[in-house]
């Protein structure tokens, strides 16, 4: 089938004797710049929809260019959904709500048990879709899905996390709560984790008896088109999990489709107000995790190998298009001695296609993300920064028309400059300087964002004092990327979010579902006795 790009024999073979037929009839979910619509040309190929249990071919005439970041050949062309094709779509959610709410949680634990046992037999499957696609390192891509399928393992423990509470309040009075599903809820995806965002949302979602229409980014769809498949294969019913393709037009039906009840979102600052704002505006519930710009801080006393080797990696990994990238680095005292080193050590990183096995970071998603990259870089040389590894004009061979820039290194950055203002989303590590520990919780303090913040430090008075007085959803501490495991959940705060309830974990449980609380008064002397009470009831 179209929708999986020629990733592989094995992934094909799961999408064989699919049956098909058609239906007549200012925000985009990622950092890079907004996509335009173009002609498909006839026989090209096509990524599908996946409505009420069916693949089929969008009738539209607007569609993306999905292009192979490494090579700029065309991989596929993504359908901008139509409204009938929409509207279908969010038709058939509500009616499959109203015989899944009513499903057993024990039968939706089997479908999340058979669910991730698939995932991860098919890894392999998905991680191809996404390196061909998004272009990440292979063994990157593998990761972008193990920690998506660790929300699916968590999301197995349902009948658990749906557990209400009960209390005796009086004498033959009991008041308990139950937790019930909203109805069809909208997951928008980025295009930074094709598979680890939507696993995010949707599995969990289902779990607690919600139907779903699921927008992965047009920019690399075939990660969530595999797993819809899986899902159907794990016992998902038609209609409870429904993908729709497209961008600006799709979103905004997501935002004002009276059967959508909540929306779920990760992106760009820009796209996830808009988001927040248009959809709570039509009464719905949105979470929405947005920009950021993530610190790490490294005191004189950390373990020296042990820092750098976790500065690179986060710094530069998945070419630094990671929410929770480190990408800003404060040197604390006799520490930006180590700047040099960590030069060296950023050197020797290979970039080149994902699939070359050598390869430590791919390419960028677009010509356009690229470009707006060394804008950047650009703009921090002009304003005074010192450039120590210039990544810039870097062409693998064999892929020299791909969207490559090298690990960059500036230093020497102040907090006024553009690129440390503005998310470079990425192979950017912008470097400051500091004096003393509180001077660099006071830079991280002032910034905006809270989604992540790291310390490298062998004192624990010293960590200690850093978790209490930084104010950031997500501290690690020897730890350069901590985003936390499903039984968890994901807590970025302040700028870096919009709503009140954060993603998987007891938080997303939260948010896919309402409490109803009820009292009731079964009378035990009703067995026996006849006489009416006429008195203002009282609890005893």
């Amino acid at each position: 089938m179209s929708y999986l790009h020629r990733t592989s024999l094995a992934a094909r073979s799961l999408v064989r004797s699919v049956p098909s037929r058609n239906y007549a009839g200012a925000a985009a979910a990622a950092t890079a710049p907004a996509m335009h619509t173009v002609s498909k040309p006839a026989g090209a190929p096509q990524t599908q929809l996946y409505i009420n249990g069916e693949f089929i071919n969008s009738q539209t005439n607007s569609w993306f260019e999905l292009r192979n970041p490494a090579t700029q050949e065309i991989v596929t062309y993504v359908p901008q959904a139509t409204p009938q094709e929409l509207s279908e779509a969010a038709r058939v959610a509500q009616d499959a709500f109203k015989t899944w709410r009513k499903s057993s949680v024990l039968t939706r634990q089997r479908v999340m048990l058979d669910l991730q046992a698939l995932i991860r037999t098919h890894t392999d499957d998905i991680a191809k879709s996404i390196t061909l696609e998004q272009g990440k390192t292979l063994p990157d891509a593998r990761g972008d899905v193990l920690r998506g399928l660790q929300v699916v393992e968590a999301a197995c423990g349902i009948p658990t996390s749906l557990l209400g509470e009960k209390l005796a309040v009086a004498r033959d009075m009991d008041t308990y709560t139950l937790r019930e599903p909203l109805g069809v809820v909208a997951g928008i995806a980025p295009f930074n984790f094709p598979a680890m965002i939507p696993l995010w949302m949707f599995p969990l979602a289902i779990a607690c008896g919600n139907t779903v229409l699921m927008k992965p980014s047009e920019r690399d769809p075939g990660a969530t088109m595999i797993l819809a498949k899986l899902a159907e294969q794990a016992g998902v019913p038609k209609g409870v999990l429904n993908v729709v393709q497209g961008g600006v037009d799709t979103v905004n039906f997501l935002c004002d489709a009276p059967a959508v009840k909540a929306i779920s979102f990760v992106g760009s600052d820009q796209a996830g107000k808009y988001i927040y704002r248009r959809g709570t505006s039509n009464g719905k519930r949105v979470q929405a995790n947005l920009g950021a710009k993530n610190h790490g801080v490294i005191m004189p006393d950390a373990n020296k190998n042990h820092t750098l080797n976790q500065l690179v990696g986060a710094a530069f990994g998945a070419a630094g298009q990671r929410c929770m990238a480190l990408s800003t680095v404060v040197f604390v005292g006799k520490a930006k001695e180590w700047l040099p080193e960590l030069v060296e050590r950023s050197k020797s990183l290979v970039v080149s296609s994902g699939f070359d096995e050598k390869a430590d970071l791919g390419p960028m998603i677009t010509p356009q993300a690229k470009a707006r990259a060394e804008e950047l870089i650009q703009s921090g040389v002009d304003e005074g920064a010192k450039i120590l590894l210039d990544g810039r004009g870097i062409k693998p061979k064999g892929f020299e028309a791909g969207n490559f820039i090298g690990p960059t290194i500036l230093a020497d950055v102040k907090t006024h400059m553009k690129c440390y203002k503005e998310e470079i989303f990425g192979p950017v590590l912008i470097c400051l300087f500091a004096d003393t520990l509180d001077e660099a919780i006071q830079i991280i303090n002032k910034n905006p964002y809270g989604n992540g913040t790291a310390i490298f430090t062998n004192s624990g008075s010293v960590a200690r004092k850093f978790q209490e007085d930084v104010d950031v959803g997500q501290i690690g501490i020897n730890v350069p990327i901590p985003v936390p495991l499903p039984m968890f959940s994901f807590t970025g705060s302040r700028g870096s979010i919009e709503g009140d309830l954060n993603f998987y974990g007891k938080s997303g449980v939260q948010f896919y579902t309402s409490i109803k609380t009820v009292t009731s008064l079964w009378r035990s002397e009703d067995v026996e006795s006849v006489q009416a009470a006429v008195n203002m009831p009282t609890m005893r």
